[in-house]
Order: C-alpha cells, then sequence, then structure tokens
C-alpha cells in the first residue's frame, strides 16, 4: 500500500488516515472476495432429436452435461471435455452459445455458460465414480428428476422458451 498522493494540498493527518483506512479496506475486501467461477453445460441433441442428460452420484437429478471450467481453459473446450468424459459424446460441429446464466446457487459469484450441439457419435461413458447414468430422452419424456433448470435450458435449445439469465 502507498501513502495516497492525490489528496488535495494541505490536507491533513485525519485526511491521509482516512484515505489510508479506505484503500486498506479496498484491498482487503478483494483478498477475500468469493472468486468468480464458470460452469458449463451441453445440450447434445442426437439425430433423432434426443438430448442427452446424466445422472451424477454426488447430487440428486438428471442433468446436462458438464462441470467446472479449468484454469487455462476455454469453456468452450471445457464443454466438449465434460461431454466426452460425462456421455462419451463427440459433437458433429463446434458448438453453439446458447447462453450465459447467473447460478446463485453455486454462489453470488457464480455463473453457467450453455452450449448446444449435435451428437455425432455416443460411446458408453468411461466409468466413473461420478456418473452412474447416461442416455439420450426425447424432450416430451424426460426422465423423472429431471431438474427444472435442465429442463428450462432444452425448452431454450429447441426454441420452445425465451432465455433466461437465472439457472
Amino acid at each position: 500500500m502507498t501513502v495516497p498522493r492525490d489528496l488535495p494540498p494541505g490536507a491533513g493527518l485525519l485526511a491521509r488516515a482516512h484515505r489510508l483506512a479506505g484503500e486498506a479496506l479496498l484491498w482487503l475486501r478483494a483478498a477475500f472476495k468469493a472468486p468468480t467461477t464458470l460452469g458449463v453445460r451441453l445440450v447434445a441433441i442426437d439425430p433423432e432429436g434426443r438430448v442427452m442428460l446424466v445422472r451424477h452420484s454426488y447430487v440428486p437429478g438428471w442433468h446436462l452435461p458438464g462441470g467446472a471450467v479449468d484454469p487455462g481453459e476455454s469453456a468452450l473446450a471445457a464443454a466438449l471435455r465434460e461431454a466426452r468424459e460425462e456421455a462419451g459424446l463427440e459433437v458433429a460441429a463446434p458448438p453453439r452459445l446458447l447462453g450465459l446464466y447467473r447460478h446463485p446457487a453455486g454462489g453470488r459469484r457464480d455463473h453457467v455458460a450453455v452450449y448446444v450441439a449435435r451428437a455425432a457419435q455416443a460411446a458408453p461413458p468411461p466409468r466413473s465414480l461420478e456418473i452412474l447414468a447416461a442416455g439420450f430422452f426425447t424432450p416430451a419424456s424426460l426422465p423423472e428428476g429431471t431438474t427444472a433448470a435442465t429442463r428450462a435450458r432444452i425448452a431454450e435449445a429447441l426454441g420452445d422458451a425465451e432465455p433466461g439469465s437465472e439457472w
């Protein structure tokens, strides 16, 4: 921290102390502020119009494949990696960004980027402790337990709803 130099000429000790205290508070706030986090999800649609969903071992319900963006990784690369890891998915063409959503349950500064792509190939997902099940489902008959946010993103991707801003 530096001594403030932009105070008016003749500023007294109290003004300097006030400025230093303010700068210290701003520094502390930045040092302890929750970081911004970014996750991704992929609405993968197969040639029959079905959507890929996964069921995780650590959270209830059916979800779009996705996860966290790793340091140094783009959101798009993370979406493709997560789809491959969780569901054995490859895509036919580069995904398009559907939207960026604030995810309040993940923290005040958490966001999720959602992409849409045509699934070109689905191999059985690699065996892992993370994914209990994965499969394609018609939008009209999603499995019981499909989360409200997942249903909303599917409807938006299919043009049945206007994109929102909240997860």
